[in-house]
Formats: structure tokens, sequence, C-alpha cells
């Protein structure tokens, strides 16, 4: 057998896939002999890959032959080498299918002790999942007697790697054991994981929080989940580690959904406030994001008067990304306390947000304002937001008054073309002059959204000709706020008629001539333009015509 794992396993994959392409005496007359020269090899190589061979070829043989592969899976369960047994327990739950019923109990549960048992952590840890198979095919008193044992020997291992596959797969235990061992062995287990001496394995544990407690019976949370899961998950808060903090504040706000309104206000409420406060970033973030599991069960006043003070201290945090995912809160927080409230605790650390140093929370800052005048209209963007965006267009930092632009062209499309002529185009305007080039670049970049907005019904209403002269005015204004060494318009008289076609040739020349005697201006155009005669300044090239 060939040494390179990832070969064997293709190998391997290959021969299942041929294996049931076989007739029942193909496959004894070729397969099974392969099978069993693997399984029986030196290397233990060999017989590693036959442990995922057996199943296959299991249900489709004759009795005398199965006794032997079961002979075969006996022998490799007890093998000298663990790479062996650990490759046996991996396939335990693949035979474990195929296995009649009576052998589950007479052989596999005894192979199933033994790696749950063996002397290398590796193979118990992959045991793990053997119990969930083997548990999922017993009835339930065989289960309880049989199953309780291995599974509370694996939930006590002495090797943490072992507890941690238990955690890891704690909810698929839940499910294969049924309710009477999850009363009696793994909710007390599932309480031990989460103080277990190592951090992985209570970080683990805490990640099946919320999936644990919600396969609870409705009738059994306040006995299960408030008496004796809730008090443990109290002491994680103050957890030495902040990995396992930042993973309790990342599911702690599900158990709202499973505990109900009260007890969320009495039990769950100052978890969370202790971890609003908690000195590691991610903690607070992790409370932040998930705010909306819990508003949906205590409702936006008790959310206000319990954790809006925090969420404001939070406003202010030293780490942007926590600022950020207050910022983009906002919208939640906004639908559920209404526009009244709102305006009188919130609006004011919204707009605090687009003087933030960081670009990535003004940015922010101006998508949520966006969706905040989407709800609460023009009239109150008018009232509230367009004064302060105009205060940022005169403060003294060129950066403000960049927000402001970026600012007014995410607004212009939820305020309306009506709203933003008469608001938004004057501020824009009066920037065009601005001293700092970034900032007129900014405003060109403005207009363009902002152009649409304003102009779209009109533009709707022009003919081709109108549409285009229209569209040369237009880049005409952009070019008095823009420099460049020289500017190009093609095709600008498409469309025109006779008198259009004159007035825009004769404003081109003349900006080109007048305003901007520095620059190169480059027009082109399909049709002649004999009526612009000689000019200084001016030169005509005409492409020859094509011959017949």
């Amino acid at each position: 057998m060939v040494e390179e794992t990832v070969v064997r396993d293709k190998a391997v994959e290959s021969l299942r896939k041929i294996a049931g392409q076989h007739s029942t005496v193909a496959l004894e007359e070729h397969f099974i002999p392969m099978l069993k020269r693997l399984a029986t090899g030196d290397w233990f190589t060999s017989r590693t890959s036959a442990c995922a061979l057996l199943s296959t070829a299991y249900p489709r043989v004759s009795p005398a032959i199965k006794t032997e592969l079961r002979a075969l899976f006996r022998q490799m369960c007890r093998d000298d080498m663990p790479m062996v047994r650990r490759a046996a327990a991996s396939n335990f739950g693949d035979l474990a299918r195929v296995f009649e019923e009576w052998y589950l109990v007479e052989e596999l549960h005894t192979l199933l002790c033994g790696l749950a048992t063996d002397e290398q952590d590796s193979v118990r840890l992959v045991a793990v999942e053997g119990c969930i198979s083997l548990a999922s095919l017993m009835g339930e008193d065989t289960r309880s007697a049989l199953i309780r044992p291995v599974l509370l020997g694996l939930t006590e291992d002495k090797s943490w790697r072992v507890r941690f596959m238990v955690a890891e797969k704690l909810t698929l235990i839940q499910d294969a054991v049924g309710e009477e061992i999850t009363l009696q062995v793994l909710i007390p287990a599932y309480c031990k994981l989460l103080k277990d001496p190592e951090s992985e394995v209570r970080a683990a544990a805490i990640q099946k929080l919320y999936q644990f407690c919600d396969h609870v019976k409705k009738s059994a949370v306040e006995e299960i989940v408030l008496n004796k899961i809730l008090p443990v998950v109290k002491e994680l808060v103050y957890d030495s580690n902040q990995h396992v903090r930042t993973e309790l504040a990342n599911v702690i706000m599900g158990l709202a959904q499973i505990v109900g309104k009260e007890n969320t206000i009495s039990q769950l409420l100052p978890i969370y406030l202790h971890l609003l406060k908690d000195s590691t970033a991610e903690v607070r973030l992790n409370i932040i994001n998930n705010l909306e599991k819990v508003n949906s069960v205590i409702g936006a006043s008790q959310l206000a008067n319990s954790l809006l003070p925090a969420i404001v201290e939070l406003s202010e945090d030293g780490k942007w990304r926590v600022r950020l995912a207050i910022v983009h809160s906002m919208p939640l927080l906004a639908a559920q306390l209404g526009q009244a409230f709102f305006d009188e605790n919130v609006l004011q650390l919204c707009l605090n947000w687009l003087c933030d140093p960081v670009f990535a929370i003004r940015e922010a800052t101006a998508e949520i304002l966006t969706e905040l005048v989407e709800k609460f209209g023009s009239e109150w963007a008018v009232k509230n937001i367009i004064p302060r965006i105009t205060a940022l267009s005169k403060d003294v930092s060129y950066l403000h008054r960049i927000t402001c632009l970026l600012t007014l062209s995410f607004l212009a499309k939820a305020l309306g073309s009506e709203v933003t002529a008469k608001q938004v185009v004057p501020v824009v305007k009066e920037l065009r002059a601005d001293k700092v080039a970034n900032v007129r670049f900014n405003v060109s970049k403005a207009l363009l959204k902002i152009g649409l907005v304003v102009e779209k019904d009109f533009l709707e209403r022009l003919s081709g000709g109108e549409r285009s002269f229209t569209t040369a005015c237009f880049i005409m204004a952009l070019w008095e706020i823009m420099e460049a060494p020289f500017r190009c318009m093609d095709e600008f008289d498409v469309f025109m008629d006779m008198i259009n076609r004159r007035v825009i040739m004769d404003l081109l020349v003349k900006l080109a001539t007048e305003q901007y005697a520095h620059n190169q201006f480059i027009f082109f155009t399909p049709q002649g333009i004999k009526e612009l005669g000689e000019r200084e300044h001016v030169q005509v090239f005409e492409m020859p015509k094509v011959r017949d």
C-alpha cells in the first residue's frame, strides 16, 4: 500500500464506488479476497484502508463471508497499531448501520467499549462518533443500559481532546441518546464541560449553549436551563480567557428566545450589561451584533431602558469596529424605538459619527442616515438631518466637507427630486469653488448621483436632441469644477436640430477659447461643421470620405 494518505484515501473512495457496480458473485470473487489481503497485510496502511471498505461489502455478501468480515473488524479494533484502531473507530458508524440488529449488542457494543477506553486518546476521541451512531440505532431500554456508561466515561475522560470532542458533538449526542440519558447524564456532563479546566473545552461547550438549551422541552426549561445551566453560565461571564467570553457573548443573546421575557429581564439582562462593558472588543461586538434577538423578546422600551445607556457609552468606544457595529445597529433601534424616542435619545449620536476620525464610520453613518430618511420621511430629514450636514459644508476640516458631499449623495435618492433640488443642490454648488482639489473632485462625484435624482423625471420627457443638449450642458458644468490639461467630448451634437447644434458649438468654442485658453479641447462629431467657419484657435480635421 502507498504510504501517502491522500493517495490511499482516493483509492479507497474509488474502490467503494466500484464495489457498488459489482454483482454479488463478482464481489465475492474479486473484491472480498482483496479486502482480506488488505486487512491482514503487514503494513498498517493497508489495514487502515481495509477498515473503510468493510461497510461497502458487508450488506451484499453471504452469511459465511459476513462472519469473516466481522472477525476482521474485531481484529482491527484490537490491532497493535493505534492508527488501525483509530481507522476502525472512524468507520464504526458506517458498519453499525449495515450490521444486523442482534450484532449491535453482541459485538459492536463490546468493541465500542474497548475503543472508548483505548490507551491512546486519538482513538478515544474518534470513538465519540461511534457512540453517537450506535446510540441512534438502539432502542431506548438498550441504549440506557449500554450507552450511558460509555458516554459518561467519555465526558469525564482524562484527555482534554476527548472532552473537547464530546463538547463539539454535544447536540448530536443529545439527539441520539434521547430524553432520559440527556436528563441523567448529558445535563450534568454539560455543566462540567462548562467548568472544564481547559479553556478550549469551555469554549467548545459554550458554543453549543443555544442549541443544547433549545432541545430542552418547554416544560423543563425552568428546571434545566434556569436552575442548572444558567448558574454555570453566569460564572463564565468572569472567565479569565477572553476566547471563552467572546463565544459566550456570541450565543447568550439567543437564550432570550428560550427563557421568555420575564426571565430575560431578571436573569439575562445583567449578563448582557456586564458583557457590553467587557475589556475585550470582540466580546462587546458580539453582544451588539445580536441585539435583535433580545429586542424581539423584551420589546423596545425595555431594551432602551436597560441597554441603551451602555450602547451610548460604546458609541465612543476606542475600537472603531465596535463603533461601526453600533452604527449598523441604529436602523434596528429606530424601527423598534419609534421616531420620537429615537430623535430624543439617539439621533444626536448618529450625527456625531459624521465627524468620526475613521472613514468607514463616516461612510456607514451616511448609509444608515439614508435608511432613516426612507423610514421617517423627507420632512423629518429637512428638519433634523439637512441642517447638520449643511453645517459640515462650512467646517474648517476638508474631510468633514467631503463627508457632507458623501452624505448628500447618499440621501438624494431617499429625499426625492423636489427636496434634493431645493435643499441639497445649493449646498453642493457652494463647494464648487472650494480651495481643496479633493473637495472639488468629490463635488463632481456627488453631482453625478444627485443629477440622476433631480433630472430623472425631466430627462425621461425629453426628445433625443434635447437629451443630447442637456448632456452637453451638464458636461460643461462639470468642466467648470474640474482641472485637467485637456478635455474631450464625443458625438456631442447627435440628434440635435440645427438651432440647438449651433448654440452648443458656439458655447463649446467660447468656453475653450475664452475661459480655458490654456487647455486643449477635442470635439468629435459625425456631422459636418462648416457652420464654424474660420476661427482663431480652432482647427478642423475631417476624415477622408470612404470611396464607393
